[in-house]
């Protein structure tokens, strides 16, 4: 059994399996992938089926993910919790270019507030930590837009147990989201910190970004068909299980797939299911 809802920052109720909107857009998060219309739709759908955390990230398109979400959503209904990141710039399909400068924060959080249509944004994480930016400075933005009242929470992406340490000395941190999934548990020691913590834990490729569907796996697939479900659906409900801190936000632009994903919170796995497959 698990408990499908959290408290984000201990305030903010969301379930725990949500939506994440990476997939609206096109190859390498570039551009449009097809209609407009098909992405809000999904993201329509997504909350009429119960999801209340709605990931996105201003450099999806970049900016594309964010308007579609305020397009779909807007005016949002009371209990969807939007979270959006800020930190790295595009310059191409291919071109991620880290930047934690507090003009610029300040600048890619005030343009995300006004592509989302809100005054406050419920969860701003920061999507890289600089190196070439004091933590200290970066994190220093993100307080100071917290207490302007333009962020209400703060989250890390791609972070060590190092650097999580640190910044929470730096600042309240309410989330973080690095990469982790059934076959993929790089950031186990992350996750372990941030259940001690209270922390909720993001996982980004939630479905191995479709490496589950391949290969042979005995066990995965065994349990996949004691329950009617795929490998990507089961690898969901793992992920409920594996922790009541971990919040997963697959994204898909097809309303079937979506459906598919969401049917995920409705496994329930049985402590000799969990045991195949550790």
């Amino acid at each position: 059994m698990f408990d499908e809802t959290l408290l984000l920052g201990g305030e903010l109720p969301v379930r725990r399996l949500g939506y994440g909107t990476a997939q609206l857009t096109g190859p390498g998060y570039w551009g449009p992938r097809g209609e407009r219309a098909d992405a809000v739709a999904v993201l329509r759908r997504a909350v009429e089926r119960g999801v209340t955390l709605i990931d996105t990230a201003d450099n999806y398109g970049p900016g594309l993910a964010e308007e579609l979400v305020a397009e779909a959503l807007f005016p949002y209904p009371p209990d969807v919790v939007v979270a959006t990141k800020g930190g790295v710039v595009r310059t191409g399909d291919s071109a991620w270019h880290t930047d934690g400068r507090p003009e610029r924060l300040r600048a890619m959080c005030e343009a995300s507030l006004r592509r989302l249509r809100r005054e406050t944004v419920d969860l701003y994480q920061l999507h890289r930590i600089d190196p070439e930016v004091p933590l200290a400075d970066q994190l220093g933005t993100l307080v100071e837009l917290r207490d302007e009242g333009k962020i209400r929470h703060i989250g890390l992406d791609s972070v060590t147990v190092d650097q999580l340490t640190r910044a929470r000395a730096l600042a309240p941190i309410a989330s973080v989201q690095n990469r982790f999934n059934l076959t993929d548990r790089e950031s186990a020691d992350v996750l372990a910190a941030c259940e001690a913590a209270g922390l909720a834990f993001l996982p980004w490729f939630p479905l191995a970004n479709g490496a589950l569907t391949g290969g042979a796996d005995e066990a995965l697939d065994a349990v996949a068909a004691a329950h009617g479900a795929s490998r990507g659906r089961l690898a969901l409900a793992w992920l409920l299980h594996r922790s009541p801190v971990l919040c997963p936000t697959p994204g898909t632009g097809s309303l079937a797939h979506l459906e598919e994903n969401l049917d995920a919170s409705a496994i329930r796995l049985g402590e000799r299911e969990l045991r195949a497959l550790r």
